[in-house]
């Protein structure tokens, strides 16, 4: 990601935030960003998009939601890929 030089369009509809995790999502579908790789600091990353510290930390929640990448604790934020987009249903129903 350190020769990466793409920056959000502020003039765009889209949130900043929001085009800064679908930037990284996509790096992750390629394989730019394999599992397990880890992602940089979000000061790092504020300071590689240009963007506010608060900013990069709302992309990584969003990246987060999407079960892109997990965050551990004092170790940082690996990706983890993507979630299976087939989920069985009868795990997530109460049982009768």
């Amino acid at each position: 990601m350190a020769n990466d030089r793409w920056t959000p369009d502020p003039m765009s509809p889209v949130y900043v935030y929001l085009q800064v995790a679908h930037h990284i999502a996509e790096q992750i579908r390629t394989g730019r960003l394999p599992v397990g790789a880890r992602l940089p600091a979000e000061r790092d990353l504020a300071e590689q998009y240009s963007v506010a510290i608060n900013t990069a930390r709302r992309a990584v929640r969003e990246l987060r939601d999407q079960g892109l990448v997990i965050t551990v604790p004092i170790k940082g934020t690996f990706v983890q890929g993507e979630k299976p987009s087939s989920d069985a249903p009868e795990e997530r129903e109460p049982n009768a």
